[in-house]
């Protein structure tokens, strides 16, 4: 590929000419030689860096990788959380835990006064790998430094931990001692503590933290909080424990919440059987009371809305449009995305694509590539890719939704898992076109499905390409070529030339 170099270089033209090499190894060679291409570039700056890193990152080139790190830990130039973050997942993805944890510890080698997201992703990734205890050290021996300037995300953390473990005691001790953190239990630490408790049983320590939040009430009203009031509500219903649930109701509409009276009398007269049917009906109301009693904020009822989706609830979900709607709002994207993902995820595809098409357009509300994204790969999940591909083109006559990576990868994948290879190959030509580059796996899988079919100059053409991005293909992929060579009619010396140049 050749490369139209400018008359005079600078570090955002020399990151754009980077992201546009098809190979990592090329991009690296122009890393390393622009210097002695210009003698009057300054150097590498942090952008440069992020974006070499991140090339090489991608491509799974993790000992190229540790090479640019160090290069610009000599450098000394100012560099971004963001991009230690990145190269934390980057290890742990590659099984490379060691070598994300012996990064953090560096950090105080780079230039870097901001470590609070490095610190979170790495605490992350090592929960992700069950390592408590390594994971606690780190906290315990990093969190009072002035590099993480937030701790109210590891501390969620290692709550939500323990809850999984069934400790809500240990998480509750983490609640409380988050003051002397110098920091505040926000809503996540409400809902993440709130479940423990309930999912262990112990009502009555539920129901004490939420008496605890009651200040939020008084002060601004409830809004984005009944997200964390419904979980106590519908774990005491669940339990048989109606009455408390609406005693407790109760407290929270004479607080402040201004909810209709003919709901919550229907439930205080006892208008519920003792049947897992009549518990449902009254969980119904109890999130009815509370979506027309709360303070009406496009806040709160995005994040009503968005908790109700994603617990697959879609009636009481369509219950809060209906509701911000008659209050003048208007759902957003997110909700809508929120919205279309519920519906994937219920089977209710044919529904998922009516919001789009219909709903979002009677709201005058154009979709964005993250709903785009939403509804494809709920098509892929059922079977149905071709149909996803047709949203593609129909995304391509929007100025402002223009088809990213992921939208490229997962209809591939889809693609590809549905045996259409012929039509995944036509859409990774408009991914490669776009300058979107998929990974080594991606080109196995293509490469193994065109032999299998019988697409053998297609195979080929696909492997020069992996070969051209400096990528070895598994060896499953030259046992589909050779048999494919021997009953079709490509060259067996192409075959083997290809075979020796990649070394494998």
């Amino acid at each position: 590929m050749s490369i139209r170099w400018p008359r005079v270089l600078t570090p955002t033209l020399l990151s754009q000419i980077l992201k546009k090499q098809k190979s990592p190894v090329t991009a690296l060679r122009l890393f390393d030689q622009v210097k002695e291409r210009f003698p009057s570039y300054n150097g590498h700056n942090g952008s440069v860096y992020a974006t070499m890193i991140n090339i090489l990152g991608k491509s799974n080139h993790i000992l190229e990788m540790k090479y640019v790190i160090e290069k610009m830990k000599e450098d000394s130039c100012e560099c971004k959380d963001t991009v230690f973050a990145s190269v934390i997942k980057t290890f742990s993805r590659a099984g490379r835990l060691e070598d994300a944890i012996s990064l953090f510890k560096s950090l105080h080698e780079f230039n870097c006064v901001n470590w609070t997201l490095s610190f979170d992703t790495l605490l992350q990734e090592m929960v992700k790998e069950s390592e408590f205890e390594a994971a606690c050290h780190i906290f315990r021996k990093y969190c009072y430094g002035w590099e993480v300037s937030s701790r109210i995300k590891a501390l969620n953390l290692l709550m939500k931990v323990l809850c999984q473990v069934k400790r809500s005691d240990l998480a509750s001790h983490v609640f409380q001692e988050m003051n002397y953190q110098g920091c505040y239990p926000d809503r996540d630490s409400y809902r993440i503590l709130m479940k423990g408790f309930c999912l262990e049983g112990k009502l009555h320590e539920a129901t004490h933290l939420l008496y605890s939040m009651f200040w939020r009430i008084s002060q601004k009203g409830s809004g984005e909080d009944i997200v964390v009031y419904r979980i106590l509500l519908d774990a005491l219903c669940d339990a048989g424990e109606v009455d408390e649930a609406v005693e407790i109701l109760g407290k929270i509409l004479r607080k402040g919440l201004k909810a209709p009276k003919r709901c919550y009398n229907h439930i205080e007269a006892g208008y519920w059987e003792g049947t897992s049917e009549g518990r449902e009906r009254v969980k119904r109301l109890l999130t009815e009371t509370l979506i027309r009693g709360a303070i009406p904020s496009l806040d709160s009822y995005t994040a009503m809305a968005n908790d109700l989706f994603e617990e697959g609830r879609l009636v009481e979900g369509e219950e809060v449009l209906l509701a911000m709607r008659r209050k003048g709002f208007e759902p957003t994207p997110f909700i809508y995305s929120a919205k279309v993902k519920a519906l994937c995820k219920a089977g209710k595809v044919e529904e998922a694509v009516s919001v789009i098409n219909k709903e979002m357009m009677e709201g005058h509300c154009l979709p964005t590539v993250a709903v785009y994204n939403v509804l494809i790969k709920g098509l892929c999940n059922q079977g149905k890719s071709i149909e996803a591909v047709g949203y593609l083109k129909i995304m391509s006559k929007h100025v402002s939704c223009v088809a990213n990576e992921e939208t490229y990868q997962t209809l591939v994948d889809g693609l590809c898992g549905d045996g259409r290879f012929v039509e995944a190959s036509q859409v990774m030509e408009e991914m490669l076109i776009k300058n979107f580059f998929p990974g080594v796996e991606t080109y196995n899988v293509m490469i193994k499905g065109l032999c299998g079919m019988n697409h053998r100059y297609e195979a080929v053409m696909w492997l020069e390409e992996m070969v051209s991005q400096d990528m070895v293909p598994e060896s499953s992929v030259w046992n589909a070529l050779a048999e494919s060579v021997c009953f079709g009619s490509v060259d067996v010396v192409d075959m083997l030339e290809h075979l020796i140049s990649s070394r494998c």
